[in-house]
């Protein structure tokens, strides 16, 4: 190789080295500005001393626009992690820029506004802005039919969430549970918060033990059909239903292991109700418990490795934990004398439960066994089911004289009634993200 070349060379390897640098250099500077811009955390709600954040969210302009402010408030304030700054004191036009001026004196930290276009489709745009640094956090667009106009509320409240908390709102998920009305008895669905409430099959003299996925596509349940327990399959997408399992006895439907592809059940199928793992591919099953008591209810935990459930094998109902092949059994509760429905939350920190104290009421505990906690008093609570992000809990109760469904927040506060009047309803289960 020549000087010339050798010179060439070096000089087009300086040359890449400068550009790798100004490259590593951009990319950092991106970094930081956008975690200046987008990553920060307006509340800590993970932190005891949470402050509430207060957030005003004014009249979106156009057709629909205050229906959507309100679904949009009702979301945020159910949390707890908002303070939401009533509309009479706001001095901003709804139709005028946003001016922090008009919002410091109100002491609002934070300030919705947006527009709504009605057209062959639905058109909102959302803006948030800080007041204390009078920046843009949010300018989005949202397009639907009219039908879904509670879903584009939803997605708006899920986005100011998501940016002033930096975790995942649930404000899009879903409720099944089992309804009995003068139609008969079925499985219903709704929006997290009662609304668009559709029923999704029917039939049989009794239903219970819902269960969804991992994946939300399917729900597995017991239904007695023809004098016969059966435990059966609803592929949501397909809108398909088919039985998965029936014998002589009671058979109840568990919940799904952790790849989705088998469901633990209990079934009296040999005599005393024992647990079972069922492959829902080719119906191969193997026996998990084998004891002189009862054996109900599991719960697998959200890392697939342990099942939580109930058995009177130490004399009264129970909540025990084992691994997920049956070994290791351990008894978890040894307050009270009937403890039933465990339910993991998803970080697998907790594990609610119905516990007679009286009446029955809805409990928490750890998977140690330490920190029981009694969130509900009054009536009778049962049948726990905590929201994808573990900080709400769906319910039945007979609070009002019949049994419905009832969320609350994960520390008992904020509980509230979310099926119809005329309904009983029970079994609730709160669907994945």
């Amino acid at each position: 190789m020549n000087e010339k070349m050798k010179k060439n060379s070096k000089l087009r390897i300086q040359d890449l080295k400068f550009w790798k640098t100004v490259f590593l250099i951009f990319l950092v500077l991106s970094i930081i500005i956008l975690g200046k811009t987008y990553a920060k955390i307006y509340i800590d709600i993970s932190s005891p001393g949470l402050r509430k954040l207060p957030i005003a969210i004014q009249e979106f302009s156009g057709p629909h626009g205050k229906e959507i402010a309100e679904i949009i408030k009702d979301d945020l304030e159910f949390t707890g992690f908002f303070s939401y700054i009533d509309s009479i004191a706001y001095i901003e036009n709804p139709a005028k820029p946003f001016n922090p001026a008009n919002w410091k004196p109100l002491g609002v930290d934070a300030v919705l506004k947006g527009a709504v276009i009605e057209g062959k489709e639905i058109s909102a745009r959302a803006s948030l802005y800080d007041v204390l640094e009078g920046e843009t956090v949010m300018q989005k667009g949202y397009t639907t039919s009219s039908e879904f106009i509670r879903l584009l509320a939803h997605s708006i409240a899920n986005d100011v969430y998501y940016l002033l908390t930096g975790e995942k709102g649930v404000f899009k998920t879903k409720l099944i549970f089992a309804g009995e009305d003068n139609h008969g008895k079925g499985i219903y669905q709704t929006d997290w918060d009662g609304a668009r409430m559709h029923r999704l099959t029917s039939g049989g003299n009794a239903i219970m033990s819902l269960r969804w996925s991992r994946d939300g596509s399917k729900i597995v349940y017991s239904a007695e059909r023809n004098r016969e327990w059966g435990i059966y399959l609803l592929d949501l997408k397909k809108r398909i239903e088919h039985r998965i399992f029936s014998s002589k006895g009671i058979n109840i439907a568990g919940d799904f292991t952790h790849n989705g592809e088998q469901i633990i059940i209990s079934s009296s199928k040999e005599g005393n109700p024992e647990l079972y793992k069922i492959d829902i591919r080719d119906g191969k099953i193997i026996k998990l418990t084998s004891s002189h008591g009862i054996d109900v209810s599991p719960s697998v935990s959200p890392d697939g490795g342990q099942i939580a459930f109930v058995s009177d094998r130490g004399g009264t109902p129970q909540i025990y934990l084992m691994k997920i092949d049956g070994s290791g059994i351990r008894r978890l509760t040894f307050e009270g004398s009937y403890n039933t429905s465990p339910s993991w939350s998803p970080r697998g920190d907790k594990i609610a439960f119905s516990g007679r104290s009286g009446s029955n009421q809805i409990f928490l505990i750890n998977p140690d066994g330490t920190g029981l906690t009694q969130l509900t008093s009054h009536g009778n609570n049962e049948e726990p089911s905590f929201s994808p992000d573990g900080r709400y809990i769906a319910f039945t109760s007979d609070r009002d004289g019949k049994k419905a469904v009832y969320i609350m927040r994960a520390n008992g506060e904020a509980q509230k009634k979310i099926s119809p009047p005329n309904m009983k309803a029970y079994c609730p289960r709160w669907s994945p993200y």
